[in-house]
C-alpha cells in the first residue's frame, strides 16, 4: 500500500488483507498485517480475522492460531468469527486436537459457536478415529440445541 502513495488507514489495510484472503494469498495477508504495525496503524479484529482466514485457506493452521494469540496480546478480544477461523484453519490442516481446543475456548468465553465448526471438527475427529471426541461433540451440540 505504501508503494501506491495512498493515504492508508485501518479500513484500507483490512480490505487489502481480506482481498488476500479471498485470493488465497496468506503470505501477503500476513505481510499487510505486519506493514500496518510498521506504519503505526493497529490492526483491528476484522484485520486479524481476515488474516486468520487467509492462513486457514493456505493450510497454515499454526499461523492462524498465532494471530488469535496475538490479538489477546494486543488487548483485542477475539470474537466468534476469530475462533471459527482458527478452528477452520486447524481442520483444513488436518489437526483435530487444536480444533477441539479452539472450540473449547469459544465455549469458555460463551461465544456463539457456528454449527458448521462443530460439523467439520466432528468430521475431522471421525476421520482420525476419535470416536469419544465425536460423541462428546454431538453431546455438546445437543445441549446447545435443546438447552438440556
Amino acid at each position: 500500500m505504501r508503494e501506491l502513495k495512498l493515504e492508508s488507514n485501518v479500513v484500507s489495510y483490512s480490505g487489502g488483507v481480506s482481498a488476500c484472503e479471498k485470493d488465497g494469498q496468506w503470505q501477503r495477508a500476513l505481510a499487510l498485517l505486519s506493514e500496518m504495525r510498521e506504519v503505526k496503524l493497529e490492526p483491528n479484529v476484522i484485520s486479524y480475522n481476515a488474516g486468520a482466514r487467509a492462513c486457514g485457506k493456505g493450510e497454515q493452521w499454526q499461523r492462524a492460531l498465532a494471530l488469535l494469540s496475538e490479538m489477546r496480546e494486543v488487548k483485542l478480544e477475539p470474537d466468534g468469527i476469530s475462533y471459527s477461523a482458527g478452528a477452520n484453519a486447524c481442520v483444513t490442516g488436518g489437526k483435530w486436537q487444536p480444533a477441539l481446543s479452539v472450540l473449547r475456548a469459544m465455549r469458555l468465553r460463551r461465544l456463539i459457536v457456528d454449527f458448521s465448526v462443530y460439523g467439520i471438527t466432528t468430521s475431522m475427529c471421525e476421520q482420525g478415529g476419535q470416536w469419544s471426541q465425536v460423541l462428546s461433540l454431538f453431546r455438546e451440540v445437543l445441549v446447545l440445541v435443546t438447552g438440556a
